[in-house]
């Protein structure tokens, strides 16, 4: 099995569940939908475009860096009556950092790699607001998704090493299997037509703790071993 492997990270990320004039949530991971539309959208192809390859594509998720939840509150006034006004709040995941695979066609697979690297359109994480920092695809790995998440280098950003625990779990989120425990999302994407965007359900596992990090570079780490206080008391003679 051939897997490509993708880094999303960035100020901002905002990954729609739903979408309403009023409010516009994110969830807190990347949604299949939003990443074959980012997919699509490099390949240069339209929004009234097939993507049935696209979707047949199995997709997972490393949650390397959790991010935080922030809103971006506006009041928004009628065009035509100014004592009319709307309030209006977009929310963001500000700072994560993910690690996104999809398996399937290794053709198929080396085209999305080849239009990440050279995109007929800029990508964008969620929405156009939120451009990748640096580069979004990792490239081929010659192993199925589930290792291929599990083998892949923890991607965290520095500063999050060093203020994260010296042990940690990082959450896997894809497509579920016949015998997993799952959840239906409405994440399946058929179109994305402007006249008409269609969305079907796929099954979806959490598997919370899905990868295990040994971080040698937590600042934790270095406090629990420098500033031992039972020891200091047994060395002092105390009991």
């Amino acid at each position: 099995m051939t897997t490509l492997l993708l880094r999303l990270s960035g100020p901002l990320q905002s990954w729609g569940t739903s979408c309403k004039f009023n409010s516009r949530r994110t969830g807190r991971e990347p949604t299949k939908s939003g990443i074959i539309g980012m997919i699509a959208s490099a390949m240069g192809r339209c929004r009234d475009s097939p993507v049935d390859d696209l979707n047949g594509l199995h997709f997972g998720v490393r949650v390397d860096q959790i991010g935080e939840l922030i809103r971006d509150y506006h009041t928004v006034h009628h065009p035509s009556d100014d004592k009319r006004s709307y309030i209006t709040n977009r929310y963001y995941l500000a700072d994560a950092v993910f690690l996104v695979g999809l398996e399937g066609d290794g053709d198929v697979l080396r085209d999305i790699d080849g239009a990440l690297k050279s995109p007929a359109f800029p990508p964008y994480l969620g929405r156009r607001s939120c451009p990748p920092a640096g580069k979004v695809s990792l490239g081929l790995r010659d192993s199925p998704l589930a290792d291929s998440l599990r083998n892949e280098p923890w991607i965290a950003s520095d500063w999050y090493r060093k203020k994260t625990d010296p042990e940690l779990y990082l959450e896997v989120v894809c497509d579920a299997g016949p015998d997993d425990a799952a959840v239906a999302e409405r994440d399946n994407p058929l179109s994305f037509s402007q006249t008409h965007r269609r969305y079907g359900a796929r099954s979806v596992t959490h598997i919370v703790n899905g990868v295990h990090i040994n971080n040698i570079e937590s600042r934790k780490r270095r406090y629990v071993t420098e500033h031992d206080a039972i020891s200091e008391l047994k060395d002092s003679g105390g009991e």
